[in-house]
């Protein structure tokens, strides 16, 4: 009697443990933030001069709905600072809801989300300066921008919602980068230790600078971010704001990407550009000797790596465009490396009129 009493004490006792592992098995699977490909919500919280109704009708759950139709996982939000705030630094109301909407499609759709600071007052990663790397009143700004957006987000699940400090940080030293950056993360870790922190490095989150880049060695919530337009002559043909506009000819790839026998027709400034980073010799190998720099940065530190923004302006054929599409993100999947188009809509998007899908496009970018 006594043994088949102990038996079953036995095995209940094991059965809560059992229980009792489970749950912690669960908490911390609950802690990863799982993404692997996903597309930019852009021109909407940023980069926009739409407001009140327009605004609201621009995205809709709809589109979340959709993004997560063509196999997405993951949407990155940008937000700027106008948007979000007005000059006294009071919180935009509508804007506000409109991200707080956002957040809880995404969540409703099963899709990640990655709140990104785009554009602040004090920097924006095409201006000629930038007043956030000379005044410490600036600085502290932004770290009051994370303090208010931690605040206003700290609710969500952390293995859906992530935050990016910054998008593209252009200082002309990478140390006042890196110091502003780890005050950030400090301020941000005092109410959410474990937040998922998307952070990429200096001079446009370029690949060949994350050797400059700095993170807290001892958090392990960071992911590490780049950005990937090259080469720019493909990627950003007849883009009017690209230094790259003036040539209108033909474009291949893989190969080399315009006919140097045309540099001729160009004024010297754009013939520079050209040499000096946007034209030459790309394949699928070149593509990768680029990103090898962040790869071998995110390897030695043990970090996931994730490419925040990548994508070609619609102007060249699509079969050219779908080449390097295709090689881009087998290099992506080859290294494990989370990826996000940019955008849905917009400059590069992924839709075309009503919101139709690309399928073209949007099959290669979410193959698996």
């Amino acid at each position: 009697m006594h043994n088949k009493f102990g038996l079953i004490l036995f095995i209940i006792f094991g059965l809560l443990t059992a229980m009792c592992s489970s749950n912690i098995r669960s908490d911390e699977e609950n802690e990863e933030f799982a993404i692997r490909t996903g597309v930019n919500v852009s021109h909407w919280l940023s980069q926009s001069k739409k407001r009140g109704e327009e605004r609201r009708n621009y995205i809709t759950k709809a589109d979340f709905d959709t993004i997560a139709s063509v196999g997405f996982d993951h949407v990155r939000i940008p937000i700027d600072e106008e948007q979000m705030w007005d000059e006294e630094g009071n919180k935009e109301k509508e804007a506000f809801e409109l991200l707080h909407n956002a957040i809880n499609w995404a969540l409703a759709a099963n899709l990640s989300v990655i709140v990104d600071l785009h554009i602040i007052r004090s920097h924006h990663f095409i201006a000629e300066t930038n007043p956030l790397w000379t005044e410490p009143a600036e600085q502290e700004k932004l770290i009051d921008l994370w303090r208010q957006l931690s605040a206003e987000l700290k609710g969500y699940p952390i293995n859906m919602v992530a935050y990016e400090i910054l998008n593209e940080a252009v200082a002309d030293d990478p140390e006042d980068w890196n110091n502003l950056l780890g005050e950030v993360i400090a301020e941000i870790r005092l109410k959410e230790p474990k937040r998922k922190i998307v952070v990429g490095s200096n001079q446009w989150q370029i690949a060949s600078t994350f050797p400059d880049l700095k993170v807290p060695l001892k958090d392990r919530n960071i992911i590490l971010s780049f950005h990937f337009y090259n080469p720019m002559a493909l990627t950003h043909h007849l883009a009017p704001w690209s230094p790259v506009a003036e040539y209108k000819g033909e474009i291949n790839y893989p190969g080399q990407i315009i006919d140097t026998a045309h540099y001729k027709e160009l004024s010297e400034q754009t013939v520079a550009v050209m040499r000096e980073y946007a034209n030459g010799y790309f394949t699928k190998d070149t593509l990768t000797k680029i990103m090898s720099p962040a790869i071998k940065v995110a390897k030695d530190k043990n970090l996931p790596l994730f490419c925040g923004e990548f994508g070609i302006y619609p102007t060249i054929p699509e079969d050219i465009a779908l080449r390097w599409y295709k090689d881009v993100c087998d290099i992506f999947n080859s290294n494990n490396i989370a990826y996000c188009h940019w955008c849905y809509k917009g400059d590069f998007p992924v839709v075309g009129e009503n919101s139709v899908p690309n399928r073209r496009l949007t099959d290669v970018l979410t193959a698996k």
